[in-house]
């Protein structure tokens, strides 16, 4: 079974994952509208969503007939710990992972609508 960290670090390894966590740094959103700027299937976004999902970055919930998306920012502490220990990072601070996030991903963090 793997450990906790390996499914956050790979869940963020991915750029459609990193961009869809910075999406919902906004606020909680439905599946669809997740989906909407990415140039792929709703199985595919579905999939990455599956992934967050596992890793604890996001959580799922269905509202009526919709299915929500909402942002775990306590998922990263234990990330956020484990690289404290190379004593070169601070612990996570939303704020400044939103920057990290939209300096990271630039322009690739808003697909083409």
């Amino acid at each position: 079974m793997p450990e906790p960290l390996d499914d956050v670090f790979a869940a963020l390894a991915d750029p459609t994952r990193r961009a869809i966590l910075a999406m919902l740094l906004e606020d909680d959103m439905a599946v669809t509208d997740v989906a909407e700027p990415f140039e792929m299937s709703l199985a595919a976004i579905s999939k990455h969503l599956v992934i967050l999902t596992r890793a604890g970055l996001i959580s799922q919930e269905k509202r009526g007939r919709v299915k929500w998306c909402k942002l775990e920012p306590d998922s990263l502490r234990a990330a956020s710990v484990w690289m404290q220990g190379f004593g070169q990072f601070e612990p996570v601070n939303l704020d400044a992972f939103e920057r990290f996030l939209e300096t990271e991903l630039g322009e690739d963090a808003q697909p083409d609508s």
